[in-house]
Formats: structure tokens, sequence, C-alpha cells
């Protein structure tokens, strides 16, 4: 992935929102280390359009607390993630010490971060049932494998998911689940079709999941994707894909 070995950095994503219509967006953690959560808030407070970071912490940690704590005087950390597609233990999610973590993040006002695959859902479902106050969002749709235009079971998991209320779901990372240099928009409209099914327009928000999303599209061809899908509901469904549901979900510019 050698298009990816290169810095990132706010300049170059400002001008891609502002040609897109957007005059914020979420920065969300790419390596599970304290440094690079602190350096995305650095970012994000000199970068007035970063509205907020999901960053890392270390759930599983006894020095969970602490790491909150270091972090609380940062009102733009909104939430964090842990990258739960990376670890070999299917189950990692139910493991005692990362739930014990996710029970902590509700006195810091944390939201969190599912970034799973399809195999993940169920245990996905068992873990959001269990903290029914905790606000967690689905990443990338759980990356189910458009490329083999497969939808069983990642469809039927999914709903599962989408039935607890206490989760959300990014339309984000589509395309690196197609045939990156040969997708057509087609390709995703089933995968589209489930995921407003079972979520509603009311608990969706739009992502791009760049600059990972270059591997397969720009920044413009990727948010297109669900631009273009969204123009059969009414305004003010789009309006919440396109920014409002997140700004609920976050709680961005909170005080």
């Amino acid at each position: 992935m050698a298009a990816l070995k290169r810095d990132f950095l706010p300049h170059d994503l400002k001008p891609l929102l502002a040609t897109a219509g957007f005059d914020g967006c979420v920065a969300v953690q790419a390596r599970q280390s304290l440094e690079e959560t602190r350096w995305l808030l650095e970012l994000a407070e000199s970068n007035d359009f970063v509205k907020g970071v999901v960053g890392w912490v270390d759930l599983c940690s006894p020095e969970l607390p602490a790491q909150l704590e270091r972090f609380r005087k940062h009102p733009k950390l909104v939430g964090v993630r842990h990258m739960v597609q990376d670890e070999p233990d299917d189950a990692f999610m139910l493991r005692p010490e990362f739930r014990g973590g996710i029970a902590r993040l509700a006195e810091f006002g944390m939201t969190y971060d599912v970034l799973i695959h399809p195999r993940h859902l169920g245990a996905a479902a068992r873990l959001v049932a269990e903290f029914p106050m905790q606000p967690f969002v689905l990443d990338h749709i759980a990356k189910p494998s458009i490329a083999e235009g497969k939808i069983s079971p990642w469809d039927a998991d999914l709903r599962e998911l989408a039935a607890l209320p206490n989760i959300c779901c990014k339309l984000s990372g589509m395309v690196t689940e197609a045939r990156w240099r040969d997708w057509q928009r087609d390709d995703f409209r089933a995968y589209l079709d489930v995921v407003f099914d079972a979520f509603g327009a009311e608990r969706l928000m739009i992502g791009s999941d760049w600059p990972v999303c270059t591997l397969a599209a720009d920044y413009a061809k990727a948010v297109d994707i669900v631009m273009d899908y969204i123009q059969q509901f009414p305004m003010d469904a789009r309006d919440g894909i396109l920014g409002g549901n997140c700004e609920r979900f976050y709680r961005l510019g909170r005080s």
C-alpha cells in the first residue's frame, strides 16, 4: 500500500471537504497509541474544521481511567476506537477486561466506534446489548465482501445488530471492499439497501475513510456513492445523513 506511505494532513483534506460541501469532519484514529490520540487533538485544536476526534485508549488496561482523565480537558475528544478487526480473537470484544473498559466510557462522555469485519457482528451485538446506555457507531457498514457480491450472512447479522437502538452506522469504507479500480456505483446499492432498511436514515451518517479510500477512489468519488444514493430521501433525512446525525451522535461543539 505504497499510496498511503506519506503524510496526509489537514491542509490536504480541507479543500476536499469544501468541494464536497462539508464544513467539518471528525478525525478517527489509525494507530493504537496514546501519542497518536494526543497528536490528533493537537491537529483539531489548530484546525477549526476538525470538529471532533475519535482517539484510542487502552480499554483493557487498569490504567484506563487515568488515560481518559488525561484527555478529559480536550473537548474535541468525542469518542474512542479499538481496531478489533485486527485482533486474532474473534470474540475479543467479549473479553471481561474489554467490557470493563467499555463500562467506563459513559462517565467520561465517550462514544465507541466499532471497527469490525462481518464475522464479528454477532459478538458486537452481544456487546452493544450489554451496554444499552452506551452510544456505539458501526464503522464502514462492517466491511461486507462487496468485491465478491456476497450479502449473506452479513445482512442477517447486521440486522440483528441494528435492532439495538444504541448503535448507529457510518456509510463509509465501501470502495476498498469492492474491486479497487474496477468498481461500479451499482455494486454498492444492494448493501446500502440493507443498511438503510436496518438502521433507518436517522441512525446513519456519511463517512469517507480518507485517506484509506484513495486506494480505490478519490475522496469525491467515495462520498458521491452515498450522496447519489440518498437523493431518493426527503431533504431532512439527507441533511441528517450528511451531518446532523453525526453532530448529534458525537455531541460536536459541546462545551
